[in-house]
């Protein structure tokens, strides 16, 4: 199948890259780019050797008359505009978007976290939500998620048996490349190597309706997050940690059990023995998540630890294993289950 790429010259572009370049049936014939339209590809990824004497092109919906999919990795706000350009050239098209515009159904929640004109929904693209396998399978258009929305969705859906979701504390750590290739001086080495921060919190990070939506639709419930990301110094992952009320008391065992029955036969989720913690560094380079249950029992409240690769699972990953059930693949072709360690 003949693949295109829009915006490969950002971070998730290039882990798209990567991964589609040992897909065993994917083949990517066109890769486009804005302000790095015209340079070899190696110079912003250079270890993307297979990709050595390949130039981005600039953008033009005549290179994908021949794709069959193509991936959008474009800021948000951007890919509405490329998608319509396309579709107007070849109006049957497979489209995984890994930017945000077509996430949020509610038009006031895109406004209120990103402002300008809602684009739109398509099928939300997180497999491992139960009835979204069959959606996604049945789909021309897929939105993948938002890296963010990916851990902590993973994490609370399942607690969904036992709590209220009206009150879901999230604090989370993500690695710089998270925040994108732009330069930006809070980005900066000196800024980040041996410090952490927070940032957009109270309530206003763009992933809170993201992540309310996706679980309040696999649970029927009402949701609510209070949700806090962190920069962490560390350049890819997110290690999330998910706290909530349960209705009653059960033990740390019970609640892993269910954990597991829950996604069982998910052959890129772990819910890891007692006393393994997750960790970004297991995940690093893979489309797996990792995750740990325990229930403190003075507070009644259940914690969930999760660690995802943000360019994997939060990013190309996913949107890869999205494009393989979208087109009748196994979900798995092109992915890796273990990340490469330390």
């Amino acid at each position: 199948m003949k693949i295109g790429v829009v915006g490969a010259s950002g971070y998730a572009g290039g882990e798209l890259l990567r991964i589609l370049s040992e897909h065993p049936t994917f083949s990517t014939v066109a890769i486009t780019a804005h302000s790095n339209a015209g340079e070899l590809i190696t110079s912003l990824h250079p270890h993307l050797g297979s990709y050595s004497s390949q130039r981005f092109s600039p953008f033009s919906p005549e290179l994908f008359i021949d794709c069959d999919l193509v991936f959008l990795a474009l800021p948000h706000g951007e890919s509405a505009a490329a998608v319509e350009a396309i579709v107007a050239t070849k109006p049957m098209m497979k489209f995984v978007d890994i930017g945000a515009d077509f996430r949020l159904e509610d038009p006031t929640a895109w406004a209120t976290y990103y402002g300008g004109k809602h684009a739109g929904q398509w099928v939300y693209g997180l497999p491992e939500i139960k009835g979204q396998f069959a959606k996604i399978k049945e789909a021309e258009k897929i939105a993948n998620p938002g890296c963010y929305a990916t851990a902590a969705a993973l994490a609370i859906t399942p607690l969904a048996h036992f709590a209220d979701l009206t009150d879901v504390v999230v604090v989370a750590a993500s690695g710089t490349s998270g925040a994108g290739r732009s330069v930006k001086s809070n980005l900066l080495a000196s800024a980040i190597m041996g410090s952490m921060s927070s940032y957009k919190f109270g309530g206003v990070h763009q992933h809170t309706p993201e992540i309310e939506q996706c679980v309040s639709q696999a649970t029927g419930k009402d949701v609510r997050i209070s949700f806090t990301p962190m920069l962490a110094p560390m350049v890819r992952g997110i290690l999330a940690t998910i706290t909530v009320k349960l209705d009653h008391l059960i033990t740390s065992d019970e609640l892993r059990n269910h954990f597991s029955r829950y996604y069982e036969d998910q052959h890129f989720l772990s819910v890891l023995p007692e006393g393994e913690m997750p960790a970004t560094h297991s995940v690093y380079g893979s489309n797996s998540a990792h995750l740990q249950v325990a229930v403190d029992s003075h507070t009644q409240r259940a914690i969930v630890s999760i660690a995802i690769d943000n360019l994997g699972k939060g990013a190309a990953g996913q949107a890869v294993q999205n494009a393989n059930i979208m087109c009748g693949l196994d979900a798995t072709a092109g992915l890796s289950v273990q990340g490469i360690g330390i």
